[in-house]
C-alpha cells in the first residue's frame, strides 16, 4: 500500500500593492494601516519632508525649528495617540499634558482641575475667574441642554445658535476663543453640530478626555518622521519630492502613478489600491487628468471633484517672537482679540522644548496682510503682557498657513472617502465627525488604509 502523502499547503494570498499619494499625517496614517493589514506600501511626498500642514520649516545653522503653525491635541485624540505608539513616541514624553485650561494674562477665565469628567467642568465653571454668578449659571444651563439633546443639533444651526442665553462675558472668555481654536471658523459661520461632537468627545469622553496635549518637540519629530521611519522598517517605500503628475487607470482595475520626466508611468509597477491623501485641489486635479477613466466612472469623480473645489479655506498665522526673560505663568495664554489685535492664543515655546523666551502668537482665520498683521500682532502682544513684566518683542518670523483648515459651516457637504473600486481620497477635509484636526486626517487616513489593505474598495 502506498503511503498517503500529505495535501498541498495552501497557496498564500498576494499582499495587495498600495499607492498613498500624500505624506502629511492623514497619509502616514493610511500607509501606517495598510502596512499593518499586510499590503505592500509606496508613498509619494511631493514636499522635501513628511508632514503636510503640520510639520517643522527648516531652520538655518543655530536657530531654532519653528512649526508652520500651533497644532495641539487634547486626551480624546485616541487615534493619534495610538498611532505615535506603533511608531515608537512616547505620548508621555512628547506630549505635556494639562487639564484644558483658556486663562488670560490677568487670570481671568476658565481652567479645569484634574478631577474626573464631568465634575472637572463643574468645576471650572464654578471657578472660573472674572465671571459672575449670573455667567456661570448660563454656561451650566447651556451644557445640561447640549447633554440632555445627546450633544445633537439641527444640521444647520451655528455655533452661535446653539450659545442662545450664554452671557456675553462667557461668550468672549471660552466659547468664541473655543470655537475659533477647535474649528477655525468664526463662532456666527462655525458648525454647532461638529462643535458639539468636539465637545462630546472632550468633556463626556471619561477621564482626560478633556485635557490639553502641548507638543514638546517640533510638529516633524512628534510624529511625521517617526512615522516614516517606521514604513521604512517595515520594508514599505516613503518618496519624498516626488509629486505625481498624472494617474492611469488600467483595463483590469489597477493605477499607475506618473511622476513625468524622466521617470515617467512606473510602468512595472501597477497598485491594487491608490489612496489620495493630498490637499483637495491637488486631489481633484490628478482625478480630472486622469487617463484611462471610463464614462461609468465620470459621475462619481466629478461628485468628488465637485465637493472639493467647492470647499472654502481659512488661514492659520503664526508671529514668532522673542520675549527676553518673559517666561509665561502656563505654557498657553488666551488673549483678547479685537480687529486690532487680531491673535486669539500665546504659546510659549520656551516652556515647551524651545528657546527661552520664544513666544509663539496664533491668528486663527486670518484675512489681513502679513505685515499689517505681524505688526498688530506684535503691539497686542505688548501690551497684552505688559503686567507680566514684558517690555519688549523682538520679531522674528510670521508664518502664514493661507489654506490651514476648510470652513467648517453647517451643513456643509464634504467629499466622500470612497471614489470608485480601488480608489479613495483621505484627510481631514472628507467626510467625518471632525473638523480639519490632526484627529481627524489620522481618522480618515487609517479608515481608507484599512480598506485599501482588505480590498473594501
Amino acid at each position: 500500500m502506498s503511503e498517503a502523502r500529505p495535501a498541498p499547503a495552501p497557496a498564500r494570498p498576494v499582499a495587495r500593492s498600495v499607492a498613498v499619494v500624500g505624506g502629511g499625517w492623514a497619509g502616514l496614517a493610511a500607509a501606517i494601516a495598510s502596512s499593518q493589514g499586510g499590503a505592500r506600501v509606496q508613498l509619494f511626498e511631493s514636499a522635501p519632508r513628511l508632514g503636510g500642514r503640520a510639520r517643522a520649516l527648516g531652520a538655518a545653522a543655530g536657530e531654532p525649528a519653528l512649526d508652520n503653525g500651533q497644532h495641539i491635541l487634547i486626551g480624546a485624540y485616541a487615534e493619534c495617540l495610538r498611532l505615535m505608539r506603533t511608531v515608537g513616541v512616547s505620548p508621555e514624553q512628547a506630549l505635556l499634558r494639562l487639564p484644558l485650561n483658556l486663562q488670560f494674562p490677568d487670570g481671568s477665565g476658565l481652567r479645569l482641575p484634574r478631577w474626573p469628567a464631568p465634575l472637572d467642568a463643574v468645576a471650572g465653571i464654578l471657578r472660573a475667574g472674572g465671571w459672575q454668578w449670573a455667567d456661570r449659571l448660563s454656561l451650566l444651563q447651556a451644557t445640561l441642554r447640549w447633554h440632555w439633546a445627546g450633544f445633537e443639533c439641527p444640521p444647520g444651526s451655528s455655533v452661535l445658535d446653539l450659545c442662545q442665553g450664554i452671557r456675553p462675558r462667557v461668550m468672549a472668555d471660552l466659547l468664541e476663543p473655543l470655537c475659533v481654536s477647535a474649528l477655525n471658523t468664526p463662532i456666527g459661520q462655525a458648525s454647532g453640530q461638529v462643535f458639539l461632537r468636539v465637545l462630546r468627545d472632550a468633556l463626556a469622553g471619561g477621564s482626560g478626555s478633556s485635557h490639553l496635549l502641548l507638543p514638546r518637540t517640533d510638529l516633524s519629530a512628534l510624529w511625521p518622521e517617526a512615522a516614516g521611519r517606521w514604513l521604512q522598517s517595515q520594508g514599505q517605500s516613503v518618496l519624498c519630492g516626488r509629486r505625481v503628475q498624472t494617474l492611469r487607470r488600467l483595463d483590469d482595475g489597477r493605477w499607475q502613478v506618473d511622476l513625468g520626466e524622466p521617470a515617467g508611468f512606473q510602468s512595472s509597477t501597477a497598485f491594487d489600491q491608490l489612496i489620495l491623501a493630498c490637499p483637495p485641489g491637488e486631489a481633484s486635479r490628478l482625478l480630472e487628468q486622469a487617463q484611462g477613466l471610463t464614462e461609468g466612472h465620470q459621475r462619481p469623480v466629478q461628485r468628488f471633484c465637485q465637493h472639493a473645489r467647492a470647499l472654502r479655506f481659512e488661514a492659520i498665522a503664526t508671529v514668532y517672537a522673542q520675549a527676553p526673560g518673559l517666561r509665561l505663568p502656563t505654557p498657553m495664554l488666551a488673549l483678547r482679540p479685537s480687529a486690532e489685535a487680531p491673535a486669539q492664543f500665546v504659546f510659549d515655546r520656551g516652556q515647551l522644548g524651545g528657546p527661552r523666551g520664544l513666544l509663539a502668537f496664533v491668528v486663527s482665520a486670518s484675512d489681513t496682510d502679513r505685515d499689517a498683521l505681524t505688526a498688530q500682532v506684535l503691539r497686542q502682544g505688548e501690551t497684552a503682557l505688559a503686567p507680566l513684566g514684558l517690555r519688549h518683542l523682538n520679531w522674528q518670523q510670521t508664518v502664514v498657513e493661507k489654506r490651514a483648515t476648510f470652513a467648517c459651516t453647517p451643513g456643509l457637504q464634504r467629499p466622500q472617502q470612497a471614489i470608485l473600486t480601488g480608489l479613495q481620497a483621505c484627510g481631514d477635509y472628507c467626510e467625518g465627525p471632525y473638523p480639519a484636526t490632526l484627529e481627524g486626517a489620522v481618522l480618515s487616513g487609517s479608515a481608507s488604509g484599512r480598506a485599501a489593505a482588505m480590498g473594501w474598495v
